[in-house]
């Protein structure tokens, strides 16, 4: 057994340790035009990035208007976040991995928070359950009655459960 053998070990040892050491899609940062698949989902580069601590209405979600009439506010969270993006670039740092392989990321337009700005707008809720990041936006987005908070909803976590 001589030294190939043992360089072709160090080689397999030195490469599988790079494999582990490599970031995992967690760690990394994605910068491009966004795709909006909804409120609170968009893709760069074919990768899907779920928008951290934030959890806006469903796209087949209603909810009621100030007046009382029924609106899509799923579907119009989506066209506010695709108008307020455009064809502009977005920077997503990645967070973590969710069970859908989505990452789940903070990501920045011209150094604006878009996970802040949904909450903010009244676009979409503080997901306590995951991050507490967002809460102060909520509060200022309900006593300013903007977006959702004008009228009346069902949280998206609800919607989504008493579908299932």
């Amino acid at each position: 057994m001589g030294g190939a053998a043992t360089v072709r070990r160090y080689v397999l040892a030195a490469l599988w340790l790079a494999a582990i050491a490599m970031p995992s899609l967690a760690e990394d940062v994605f910068i491009g035009v966004a795709s909006v698949i909804d409120g609170d989902t968009i893709e760069v580069h074919g990768q899907r990035i779920r928008l951290h601590g934030i959890d806006a209405p469903e796209s087949r979600q209603a909810c009621r208007a100030a007046g009382g009439g029924e609106y899509r506010c799923g579907q119009q969270a989506a066209l506010a976040l695709a108008e307020r993006i455009g064809r502009r670039v977005v920077r997503c740092e990645g967070l973590d991995v969710d069970r859908y392989k989505r990452v789940i990321a903070v990501c920045r337009l011209d150094g604006t928070d878009l996970n802040a700005w949904m909450v903010s707008e009244g676009l979409a809720l503080a997901y306590r359950q995951y991050s507490r990041d967002y809460i102060d936006q909520e509060d200022a987005a309900k006593a300013a009655r903007r977006g959702l908070w004008a009228g009346t909803f069902r949280p998206p976590w609800e919607w989504r459960k008493k579908k299932k």
